[in-house]
């Protein structure tokens, strides 16, 4: 978890100086670093949803993974790499515009609000609880956490990309 609580220095540290400029610059197709970080932050409002959703029922049993997804656990969570072109689900794409102070702000909250949650679930729900992950199917929220550092890591380097240009 220590991993996980240091999420915003991973993502937003290394850019705190940089002029707003830079978090606008982008390929052209590409998420400028405002929207990288809006869409990191969609994804953790999106897990958190899902365990504050599901707390108060009883105990659940993980479905099995299909292969599919048991290849993405290993690209993705073993190997850190992002096969290129993959879409990100439509409930994790920013919208065209978005400002930078409003991006971190959810994206820190976001951290915050699953920070919360893992001290009210684990370890007691650890092995019980699930929220489905559209490419690595059923995730604990441990694994979820596990998948937000690696994914903001990702993304992260793609941010040094633009702002470094």
């Amino acid at each position: 978890m220590t991993q996980f609580a240091d999420l915003a220095d991973i993502v937003l540290r290394p850019f705190a100086d940089h002029p707003d400029s830079a978090w606008y610059a982008a390929p052209p197709g590409k998420w400028n670093s405002a929207q990288i970080v809006e869409h990191l932050a969609l994804g953790l409002e999106w897990s958190a949803a899902g365990f504050e959703e599901r707390r108060a029922r009883d105990p659940m049993v993980r479905r099995p993974r299909t292969l599919p997804e048991r290849v993405a656990r290993l690209l993705v969570m073993h190997m850190g790499w992002f096969p290129p072109g993959l879409k990100a689900p439509s409930r994790a794409i920013p919208t065209p515009h978005v400002e930078r102070a409003i991006a971190e702000t959810r994206f820190r909250r976001g951290v915050e609000r699953n920070l919360e949650l893992a001290q009210l679930l684990l370890p007691a729900r650890a092995r019980d609880l699930f929220v489905k992950h559209p490419r690595l199917g059923d995730l604990a929220l441990s694994e979820w956490m596990d998948f937000h550092v690696v994914h903001a890591r990702h993304h992260a380097r793609q941010m040094q990309a633009r702002m470094l240009k």
